[in-house]
């Protein structure tokens, strides 16, 4: 069996809009949501990418804002946008034969962080009981579930930067072989906690100032959050019920470097976007677009471009929108998966934002700050973890 699965909703929820017309108008403008790290005076880089004007109370109650963590929120408020976007009458038939895919690297970590606080400085004894079902970093795809009563396959992978394009490659895979009929897959994270920051501030890889990717100046990442949920489901059935289909999910590519538990390597990221065309049967002249993993750093920028350079030896357009709405860890490749499904529908290509100086080091063809208006007929996205473990996505126009 081997059926064409395509995206019918999207939902996004992130720093650059809290749905997906203002995510994609804030990328098609080339408008970064990178601004001053609000909440942190600790924390020694000063910018982040963070979910501004974020209100609970206008998506949940009181009792349900007791049991969510934040990612999770993120994620439960970013479901509910791509079921309202995909149109779907559920039956029981199909709540049974659709399941909750999802990426998440670090889970409930405001809980844990505050959690944490509690037991060692203010030397707390007894603790809120839903502690734990709260930092579950499957919390997010198991409320979705609950929400939507949706009974097929259902879990969270985390791996990650690679998370949420493990997740949205294994949905498509599972409604591919007739496993699922329907899934709603993606990534949510809120990494934003003192107890975090500080351990990405002792890595040092994140820029003093803003996110640069693949220029000569650039001086490391940014980090973000939020979420981004596609709804999935095959070729025929969207057809049948009239959907406005967006994309083809036309294949994936999975590799691990076994090689440096954070220093990345071209080769296997090279091999994630081989097994990526070769699963979605595409030609590498057919691809007009990556949407890079493109962090900004020392490191990776001139691997990844060496990748491209071996797979797409003719030349492709690249852009990185983490230059925008920063590094969302594991919701990175959903966030970013749906920037390259709405470019190959809109027609148009998002920009590397805060593009200055090219480097010789990173000879590919970035689309620097402002958005190419061009249809192509394929697009990859590209996600390339620490740990080595790389997962690359391909989309087709429909």
């Amino acid at each position: 069996m081997n059926r064409r699965v395509v995206v019918t909703g999207l939902g996004v929820y992130c720093a650059c809009g809290q749905s997906r017309a203002e995510f994609w108008n804030a990328l098609a403008a080339g408008r970064s949501a990178i601004g001053p790290l609000e909440g942190f005076p600790q924390v020694r880089f000063p910018n982040a990418a963070q979910m501004r004007g974020h209100d609970p109370s206008a998506h949940f109650t009181a009792k349900e804002i007791d049991l969510l963590d934040p990612f999770a929120q993120y994620a439960l408020i970013a479901a509910a946008e791509a079921v309202r976007d995909c149109g779907v009458a559920w039956t029981d038939a199909l709540r049974e034969s659709t399941g909750v895919i999802t990426g998440s690297c670090v889970g409930g970590k405001s809980t844990e962080d505050a959690s944490f606080r509690e037991l060692y400085e203010e030397k707390r004894t007894r603790f809120h009981p839903m502690i734990i079902p709260r930092t579950m970093a499957n919390a997010g795809a198991s409320m979705i579930g609950m929400r939507y009563g949706l009974t097929g396959a259902s879990f969270t992978t985390a791996t990650a930067c690679s998370s949420a394009n493990h997740a949205i490659a294994q949905a498509m895979w599972m409604i591919r072989q007739g496993q699922l009929e329907m899934a709603i897959a993606g990534g949510s994270e809120a990494p934003f906690t003192l107890g975090h920051l500080k351990a990405w501030e002792g890595l040092r890889v994140v820029s003093p100032d803003t996110c640069r990717p693949f220029c000569a100046d650039r001086k490391g990442m940014i980090l973000g959050e939020g979420a981004a949920m596609l709804v999935l489901e095959t070729l025929d059935a969207a057809r049948a019920r009239g959907a406005r289909i967006y994309a083809e999910v036309a294949g994936a590519g999975m590799t691990a470097d076994a090689h440096h538990i954070t220093q990345p390597s071209s080769d296997g990221a090279a091999k994630a976007m081989r097994l990526a065309l070769r699963d979605a049967g595409l030609e590498t002249s057919e691809v007009g677009y990556i949407n890079a993993h493109g962090t900004g750093t020392t490191a990776n920028d001139p691997t990844e471009a060496t990748a491209i350079r071996a797979v797409f030896p003719h030349g492709v357009a690249v852009s990185s929108t983490k230059s925008m709405h920063g590094h969302a860890l594991g919701a990175a490749g959903a966030i970013e998966g749906a920037a390259t499904v709405l470019a190959l529908y809109e027609g148009v290509l998002p920009p590397t934002a805060n593009f200055t100086t090219r480097d010789l080091a990173c000879d590919i063809d970035v689309i620097a700050n402002e958005a190419r208006p061009r249809t192509v007929s394929a697009a990859i996205s590209s996600s390339f973890a620490f740990g080595g473990l790389n997962a690359v996505l391909a989309f087709r126009h429909i």
